[in-house]
């Protein structure tokens, strides 16, 4: 992942479960990988391979979309039906003709419709934030961050699990970018005196413990189970 100057806030959650509690999970789950529509291999076909711990890293961006301009816009009021014409500054609007539905509905005294053309002044803010998993797709963040969730020492914690630190694959101006086209809503046609910003607000790594269990299965097929260590789960 190509670095850019950005001030990245790194977080790591903490364990909720140690190596045996998670290899009693994959214990209770380890035909899962191997079961189809007809057949499920019995437990004792099955062996774990290795169970390893990762850190999976979430990529969170958070920015606000401001935009200012003006636009051209189309303002219907009802007039009282002895009126004809509205009279605006320079301007003169006239009453809109009725169709033989509206008149056979409303009759002679029924309010008439005046279109009066104008110019809307703008301001736009949209606030967001988005998640990343660590391949750079797009996902629904699940975790709740507070003082008790995450660990004291982050970076050492990575350090000392380098190995099997998985990193963001997006970079961070891939992610803005997308955060950007998300918050920045189609514009109409016709403006002008346009102003724009957008403003990145934070920008963290949040790395979430997973084991991940190896196991063996009937004919030496091989499968996967991941447990988060956070949410005691099955992934």
């Amino acid at each position: 992942m190509v670095k850019s100057n950005y001030d990245v806030k790194t977080t790591v959650l903490r364990k909720s479960i140690e190596q045996d509690e998670a290899e009693q999970i994959v214990e209770d789950k380890k035909t899962s990988p191997f079961k189809s529509l007809l057949s499920r291999p019995k437990k004792e076909e099955v062996h774990l391979h290795s169970l390893k711990l990762y850190y999976e890293c979430i990529l969170l961006v958070s920015g606000k979309y401001i935009a200012d301009y003006f636009r051209k816009a189309v303002h219907t009021i009802s007039v009282p039906s002895n009126v004809n014409e509205v009279v605006l500054g320079d301007g003169v609007f006239p009453i809109k003709s009725k169709s033989t539905l509206e008149k056979a509905f409303v009759g002679k005294r029924g309010k008439n419709k005046i279109d009066i053309k104008l110019e809307e002044h703008v301001f736009v803010e949209e606030e967001d934030e988005l998640a990343f998993d660590h391949h750079g797709r797009e996902i629904n963040f699940p975790f709740k961050v507070n003082s008790k969730s995450v660990e004291n020492y982050p970076k050492r914690i990575l350090e000392q699990n380098e190995p099997n630190v998985k990193r963001p694959e997006l970079t961070y101006d891939a992610a803005i970018d997308k955060l950007q086209t998300m918050l920045k809503k189609p514009l109409e046609t016709d403006v002008r005196d346009l102003s724009e910003e957008f403003v990145l607000r934070e920008i963290t790594e949040l790395y979430v413990p997973i084991f991940e269990a190896r196991l063996i299965g009937p004919k030496k097929k091989v499968g996967l189970i991941r447990v988060d260590a956070v949410r005691k789960k099955v992934l």
